[in-house]
């Protein structure tokens, strides 16, 4: 481990149990968190001794890399509490709005119940800056020894219900009688908070993938795997059908006749919702690379504009700041409101601004989602080993041109790297599918001649 870095692009990442995973490592880890976050603490801070909030998704290696973690922060000099099963959108707010110092989730978002993470949160409930990582990363390699004494942080179960007060108190103006809401848990964090908000507000819940067992997180459910919900909602007539991902950060929707609803339309109808019911001064979202240019167009035709940002919720939230802006997020279902939301992206309060949408304009999600006419989109992802500069590669670099060529304003080329997996990721978009997918296949076959690999559809 001594090479590697330990944080990617949304914290520690990986299989549970092994390398910077394994228990004695994060506890290790643990101490170092607290101790470069300490150093940036007030002297009267440090000497109140300040307290570090902790929680886990529905994994089985949680509780015991969260009881790792713990040790390593009261070693530290943090006091350490736990929130037990909960999203990790609720960590963080919670982490703000109830003074913690810092806290810390326990979870690999919609990856397998293999894997696990470590997402750090500062006292706003903000992710931390590339710098305090790194230096976080010094300190654990200058002392990686682990923290062995002391037990498990203690689990405070107000803190879930103050969740879901904080979510109950923002959808006061929103009545849910009458409707039916399917919403698929993924056997994660939101299992137990994401019916009773739903029911709290007085919609007929259906429930589905809400008996987390510590081995069925998003197994064949949650936000990449949809097609139960879809099912569902046809099955029980429902209006609209949610489906998270494992700590709850993502949402997915399901009209009711049971097509999807992605990050992309969400953002198209939140958007061109508000600028009929309150226009924005700026009339622009942030929306990253992986966005459909249908999404793009749609806005066009109500004189929304598009800041356009490289992968990631992180870089979603700086630009949100950077022009004061009120909405971005992925394609991926991570959508953040700005200052409405503390910059947290969430799950279930996205799924409340949708169908305080959907109740305000009196039409079904299907008819608000319409206007999103998307491209024809093929991702391929290739195996490598190695991870040079794509573009640098110069039969890459012709293919690609040569592509962009054809396509011009009507299409274009993505590539990038997994930030988590050793992954090459091909994005062709056009109108053509049967074109676009010879084209992505072209580069994919290139990229796994030049670094060895085969590529493998995503």
């Amino acid at each position: 481990m001594s090479g590697e870095r330990i944080f990617g692009t949304d914290g520690v990442r990986g299989r549970a149990g092994q390398g910077w995973l394994a228990p004695e490592a994060v506890s290790a880890l643990g101490r170092a968190i607290g101790a470069v976050l300490c150093r940036r603490l007030t002297p009267a801070a440090r000497a109140a001794r300040p307290r570090a909030l902790l929680g886990h998704d529905g994994r089985h290696s949680g509780p015991e890399l969260e009881a790792a973690l713990g040790r390593g922060l009261a070693a530290a000099g943090f006091d350490v509490l736990s929130a037990g099963l909960v999203p990790t959108p609720a960590l963080a707010l919670l982490t703000r709005l109830q003074a913690f110092e810092l806290g810390a989730m326990l979870s690999a978002s919609h990856n397998p119940a293999a894997d696990n993470g470590i997402k750090v949160f500062s006292s706003l409930g903000e992710k931390l800056p590339d710098e305090v990582e790194a230096e976080i990363e010094a300190a654990v390699r200058a002392d990686g020894r682990p923290v062995t004494a002391g037990g498990a942080p203690r689990v405070d179960p107000r803190l879930e219900r103050a969740y879901l007060e904080h979510l109950c108190a923002a959808a006061a103006d929103l009545d849910l009688g009458g409707m039916r809401v399917a919403v698929d848990g993924a056997n994660g964090a939101a299992s137990r908070v994401g019916p009773q908000l739903l029911e709290r507000l007085g919609a007929e819940v259906v429930a589905l993938f809400a008996e987390p067992d510590g081995v069925n997180i998003n197994r064949g459910c949650g936000s990449t795997h949809p097609g139960a919900l879809q099912a569902e909602v046809r099955a029980h007539g429902a209006d609209v059908g949610i489906a998270l991902d494992g700590d709850a950060d993502r949402c997915i929707l399901v009209d009711e006749r049971g097509g999807l609803v992605d990050g992309d339309p969400i953002l198209m109808l939140l958007a061109r919702h508000a600028m009929r019911a309150d226009p924005w001064p700026d009339p622009r979202i942030v929306a990253t690379v992986m966005s459909n240019r249908g999404l793009h167009r749609a806005l066009r035709e109500v004189g929304v504009g598009v800041v356009t940002v490289g992968v990631g919720d992180r870089r979603v939230v700086e630009a949100l700041k950077r022009d004061s802006l009120s909405l971005g997020g992925e394609q991926s279902g991570h959508i953040v409101f700005g200052a409405d939301n503390h910059y947290i992206g969430d799950g279930l309060y996205t799924a409340l601004r949708v169908l305080r949408t959907v109740r305000a304009s009196g039409a079904s999600l299907s008819e608000l989602a319409a206007p999103y006419r998307p491209f024809p989109q093929v991702l391929l992802n290739v195996p490598v080993a190695l991870k040079p500069d794509l573009l640098a590669i110069p039969a890459v670099l012709e293919a690609v041109a040569r592509v962009e060529d054809e396509l011009g304003e009507d299409g274009r080329v993505l590539l990038r790297y997994s930030g988590t997996e050793p992954l090459a990721r091909v994005m062709v978009e056009g109108p053509d599918a049967d074109r676009i997918r010879a084209m992505a296949g072209e580069i994919a076959n290139l990229i796994a001649s030049e670094l060895g690999a085969a590529p493998r559809s995503g």
